[in-house]
């Protein structure tokens, strides 16, 4: 049982990864505070640990709320400090590069990435008190790219670019902050179902020259669904707790098998041979793993 003077911060909290982070870790005595768009899904999670876990109106796109989140981090933990943070919050948009509205990819840039760096500014001055650790859900498209998950796979490339420099720049001085990152391969979350019904409806909006260049497109994104190997939200939640409370955790942690071998593949294939497995994944199976 961890301290309860140790609290800590989960974005995205509402369903998926965020919910059995937030979960299991309030189950190990931790002090949870839950970031959810929707209230329902905070009265769920209170409901469910007779309100030991905090809701949090938390949108990482909105400046105030992310304010506000900083705030109150500093204020609830006083001189103890923050002992993590876990930035899980996401969204996917699936889609075509070449006709993916522009609004979609910054969207997609703007909740995955500068809602990440946003909040983590907000949370640092808690977090150094504490010296206490981040730990940012990236995924196997942060290493590997999949046909129609560009936007995808170009958010989280940036996650993991983002997680290095707070990981280098934290480790001067005597910031005491670890940064971690956490690289899923398929996981199974309602993310799937939101990704499906949204690359369906921006279809619906592409000109004709999109379906006649991508014949498949529409029938791809209607196959989008939970893999069935597909690694339950707890599994990945387990490791983030791991990350927290290991004494010398790793910066990376991949989970799946999927995962490793995604990596594995991005690290020892030419970009040809690479190029020919996804393109060929994709023709049988759909869009790449997304979310």
């Amino acid at each position: 049982m961890t301290s309860p003077r140790r609290t800590v911060l989960v974005t995205g909290a509402g369903k998926g990864i965020g919910r059995a982070c937030a979960l299991a870790l309030d189950a190990r005595g931790v002090r949870v505070f839950a970031g959810v768009r929707h209230p329902a899904d905070g009265e769920s999670l209170g409901a469910a640990t007779d309100g030991r876990i905090v809701p949090l109106p938390l949108d990482v796109t909105d400046a105030a709320q992310v304010a506000a989140a900083g705030s109150l981090m500093a204020d609830a933990t006083g001189g103890a400090g923050l002992w993590g943070l876990v930035n899980n919050a996401g969204t996917v948009y699936a889609g075509p590069m070449e006709h993916l509205p522009v609004y979609a990819l910054r969207d997609q840039l703007e909740v995955n990435v500068v809602g990440t760096v946003a909040l983590t500014q907000a949370c640092l001055p808690a977090l150094r008190r504490a010296r206490g650790r981040i730990v940012n859900v990236s995924s196997v498209n942060g290493r590997i790219v999949s046909p129609f998950s560009g936007a995808y796979a170009a958010s989280k490339f940036a996650l993991e670019a983002v997680s290095d420099a707070f990981r280098r720049e934290l480790a001067r001085g005597d910031a005491g902050v670890r940064v971690i990152v956490i690289q899923p391969g398929a996981v199974e979350t309602p993310l799937w179902a939101v990704s499906r019904e949204r690359a369906l409806a921006l279809a619906e909006h592409y000109p004709p020259a999109a379906h006649a260049q991508y014949p498949w497109l529409v029938r791809s994104f209607q196959r989008i669904r939970v893999p069935r190997q597909a690694t339950p939200a707890a599994r990945v939640a387990a490791v983030i707790g791991r990350a927290l409370t290991a004494r010398w955790p790793r910066s990376r942690y991949r989970v799946g098998w999927d995962a490793r071998l995604g990596v594995l593949a991005a690290w020892l294939l030419p970009d040809g041979p690479l190029d020919a497995l996804l393109n060929g994944r994709q023709r049988r199976f759909g869009p790449g793993r997304g979310p």
